[in-house]
């Protein structure tokens, strides 16, 4: 029997080799002693994440960041970039979206059985919680890149015997629970999880936390380092995703003290943490030698929240063969040999016909137009303008702006028909949020017979594809300057799909006006009021729908099919997970 070399992913038959190795509950081989040794006591980055989405069955994330996370290991693991990532099992996943008829966002448990999928092991470790001491276990995924290394997933679980039931369940919903409850996720996963780290016997060069909640494991090398900032420093890295100080995860100190008791000297941790709060940002930062926002402009916004901080920009991505559909790999397969893992190689696009471009295109729109009538009531049509719009409902993510004033949205059919398509889930908290998927169904009926408008339930990693791989256009509409990066529209443009946004994010780095897409209303950094703002993004979001993208579309198939072409070359093989890997590990990790 073959299997894949866990360090450089070659071929090994293991009746054959003499290079082998019992560990994390299975026989791993090699085709040689050195790269054996390697993966065994070589230095590894440990990559922890509160949430990192897989697969679609493994329900533990609930959107853009843990997406990314998944796709960070992945590109890791192509590139033979030596990590190990750390997360919680999340037993009963995020949630399982129903919508009624009516738009109500109905809420379900989306249990999962990790036995299915990973390894149990024996090892445990323990953390203090209030007055109990806690027992954590993990299960393990073995990540294998078809073309690289194999990382190994670290799922950290409290359901352990021995525990009381209410620290059974610590581990088993995804953002679930009160502020208590998600402090004590923060304790398990930071310090649980170094110190599961350690009692596996993984040899951790660098600590990268992805977000504040992982930011207890820089408190815990900490008092290892009786108290020594910078060789704390010296193991971290850091990555914010956050742009307002609002959304920053901090507790009062008396709830921190309460949970952790005396094993952390609090009044010495308030100068990393915050005098008033104990801030999980602020503590990451104040921990970390290398600091990242995740786009030019988030570092920016980043900068002036936490002045004195030296903080860097490393633009998210997309992992390059997750988020192509089909028919574009076999395309980029023909024409571009290795672009999955040299996406570089896609500014060549431009050599390739349009019509083989239009090809791949319409067989992805055709399939997602057949999923979508079959799924639903809808009769949608292969060849009419689709606009998409899927992502986290909430506020600022705006997801009924195109519907703010219906007729003006309506005489954009003079130039031609359109059909929207939309999905998302709103947190189960945010009411907000819920009221603004009401409103999408309210839009929906008033619109019935003009423009056909879609709402697709339980948005998920599957979903996901087949709506930036099937829609012709890509609509984003954040009130800047909220969303730090954004990637859905990065995952449009590997399948020819033409991002029309708001210029916050990563599209303010991506945007070519008329030539990779269109910009909706001002710079973030424009000198203007909210009301002017919003006018200026109603303007340019119909005009430029009624004049520019419509007409294009339907009349001028080949200069539509340029912008695909440059959607690809010029957006798709830059802003991908590999280059974003690259940066990582030449500017943070080594």
């Amino acid at each position: 029997m073959e299997v894949l070399d866990p360090v450089w992913g070659v071929p090994v038959d293991t009746e054959k080799t003499p290079f082998k190795v019992e560990m994390w509950g299975r026989t791993y081989y090699s085709v040689d002693e050195q790269h054996m040794r390697r993966f065994v006591e070589g230095q590894r980055v440990a990559y922890f994440s509160m949430e990192i989405g897989l697969r679609n069955d493994i329900p533990t994330y609930s959107g853009g960041l843990g997406v990314l996370a998944g796709d960070t290991i992945r590109s890791g693991a192509d590139l033979k970039i030596p990590m190990v990532a750390v997360t919680l099992v999340n037993r009963m996943g995020y949630f399982r979206q129903v919508v009624s008829e009516t738009g109500e966002q109905l809420e379900y448990p989306d249990p999962w059985d990790p036995s299915e999928f990973m390894r149990e092991l024996p090892d445990t470790v323990e953390v203090r919680i209030g007055e109990r001491v806690v027992r954590v276990k993990t299960w393990v995924y073995d990540y294998q890149s078809p073309a690289g290394s194999l990382t190994p997933i670290l799922f950290l679980d409290t359901d352990v015997e021995g525990n009381t039931d209410e620290d059974r369940q610590i581990a088993s919903y995804l953002y679930g629970g009160d502020d208590i409850y998600r402090l004590k996720q923060a304790i398990v996963l930071g310090i649980g999880g170094v110190r599961m780290l350690d009692a596996l016997n993984f040899n951790v060069l660098k600590y990268h936390m992805n977000e504040g909640q992982s930011s207890l494991l820089a408190m815990e090398l900490l008092r290892r380092n009786g108290m020594d900032a910078n060789k704390t420093r010296d193991r971290c890295v850091f990555t914010t995703h956050t742009p307002v100080a609002a959304a920053f995860f901090s507790f009062p100190y008396e709830t921190v003290r309460e949970l952790l008791g005396d094993e952390f000297d609090l009044e010495k941790i308030r100068v990393f943490a915050g005098k008033d709060r104990f801030n999980m940002t602020a503590l990451a930062l104040s921990l970390s030698t290398y600091v990242n926002g995740v786009a030019r402009a988030h570092m920016e916004s980043s900068t002036r929240l936490f002045p004195g901080y030296h903080i860097r920009a490393i633009t998210n991505g997309v992992h390059p063969y997750t988020w192509t559909s089909q028919p574009f790999r076999e395309l980029f397969d023909r024409h571009f040999s290795g672009w999955a893992n040299e996406p570089e190689l896609l500014v060549r696009i431009d050599t390739v016909p349009h019509e083989d471009v239009r090809s791949a295109h319409m067989s992805t729109k055709a399939a997602l137009m057949q999923y979508i009538n079959e799924k639903t009531d809808a009769d949608l049509d292969v060849n009419t303008l689709t606009i998409g719009f899927a992502r986290r409902v909430t506020a600022y993510k705006r997801a009924a702006l195109l519907f703010s004033d219906l007729n003006r949205l309506k005489k954009v059919l003079r130039r031609g028909p359109i059909q929207i398509v939309m999905a998302g889930k709103a947190h189960p908290e945010d009411e907000q949020g819920k009221e603004l998927i009401r409103d999408l169904y309210t839009f929906k009926e008033k619109l019935r017979g003009s423009i056909d408008v879609v709402f697709l339930e339980n948005y998920d990693i599957d979903l996901a594809k087949r709506l930036t791989s099937g829609v012709d256009v890509w609509l984003n509409t954040p009130l800047p300057p909220y969303e730090a990066s954004g990637t859905s529209g990065m995952k449009a443009a590997f399948n020819g799909v033409v991002n029309f946004s708001v210029l916050d994010g990563w599209w303010v780095e991506g945007w070519m006006e008329g030539d990779t897409g269109w910009a909706i209303g001002p710079a973030p950094d424009a000198p203007i009021d909210v009301e002017d703002r919003r006018a200026m993004e109603l303007d340019d979001l119909y005009n430029k729908l009624e004049y520019l993208i419509i007409p294009k579309f339907y009349n001028e198939k080949d200069n539509w099919a340029t912008i695909m072409r440059n959607s690809i070359g010029k957006v798709a093989s830059h802003f991908n997970t590999h280059r974003m890997m690259r940066r990582y590990a030449s500017e943070a990790y080594l």
